[in-house]
């Protein structure tokens, strides 16, 4: 893929119909240019995640696509779930990767709300480096009360949310990792004594955002975090720690979950904490050093 890339990790307001999920992944891959690297539906949030990459026009038309496609298909009037929500196109946040800048993102992701509102009719929140003021850089703020009783008045169009589709919240971020940690209970008040000791707000651990949720489809309760800066609060870390809190409380983990992508430094990183691996580096992974022999080839 030559040229600028960006990252699209829409979440949408359906888990468990297959076929409005896949209009929506066909809706943004339509979009030349576009390409689909991962989709995932979970039942119990009734939610899913799909992680689309290109160049910055073609993800934003992609996203334009699927938000259509959502708004068309979605109610939340009849929508429930464990997951916190306020659209039927909940979250959509645009990442630089490669050649384009954060703050080129923000621009990618004020024009494409714009372009919600004006074509849809779908009121659209601006969060993270695309919010307009500072109290509404955090995701929670934007989404507190959910559709049904939101406790702020959107950036664009309202003040009253879309009647069916509420509002979508629009952003651009760095990457950060979606992990989730599944424990071998089905009581929620354990995850969520979890997620408040871990969290950042709660006077936790740096770049932690989490929920204890019930997944009453599979009798466990859940850990959901956000790690918004896995260099400065690796993966691994943050593992252990729930690992810990858990066992405090006398509970097993039952299995940990990426949603969407992970960046590969984040998995070098576990590993050679896990094998407690003496001096390493990047350089130790064979397809980094082929790589990087390729490079210095050309």
């Amino acid at each position: 893929m030559a040229g600028p890339v960006i990252e699209c990790v829409a979440n949408f307001s359906e888990g468990r119909d297959a076929a409005t999920v896949r209009a929506i992944e066909d809706a943004i891959a339509s979009s030349a240019g576009v390409l689909v690297l991962r989709v995932e539906r979970d039942t119990d949030h009734n939610r899913s995640v799909i992680t689309f990459a290109g160049s910055p026009d073609a993800v934003s038309e992609g996203a334009l696509r699927g938000i259509a496609v959502a708004v068309e298909r979605i109610d939340l009037r009849r929508h429930a779930g464990v997951h916190p929500r306020m659209g039927a196109a909940d979250v959509v946040p645009f990442v630089p990767l490669e050649g384009v800048t954060l703050e080129d993102c923000v621009a990618i992701a004020r024009r494409t709300g714009e372009e919600v509102w004006k074509r849809l009719g779908v009121p659209v929140y601006f969060y993270e480096a695309a919010a307009l003021s500072p109290d509404r850089r955090m995701l929670e703020n934007c989404r507190r009360g959910g559709f049904e009783n939101p406790k702020i008045a959107p950036d664009l169009g309202g003040p009253a949310l879309h009647s069916s589709a509420g509002a979508c919240i629009i952003g651009a971020r760095k990457i950060l990792i979606a992990f989730n940690i599944n424990l071998q209970t089905d009581d929620v008040t354990v995850a969520r004594e979890i997620a408040r000791k871990i969290r950042t707000s709660s006077g936790g651990m740096p770049f932690v955002k989490a929920l204890g949720l019930s997944l009453a489809g599979r009798g466990l309760a859940q850990v959901s975090m956000n790690l918004t800066d896995f260099e400065q609060t690796p993966l691994h870390q943050v593992f252990d720690a729930v690992r810990q809190e858990a066992a405090e409380r006398g509970v097993d983990i039952a299995g940990s979950e990426i949603i969407g992508l992970v960046p590969k430094k984040a998995l070098e990183d576990a590993a050679a904490h896990y094998l407690q691996c003496e001096n390493f580096d990047s350089g130790l992974v064979l397809e980094n050093r082929l790589q990087n022999v390729r490079r210095a080839l050309e």
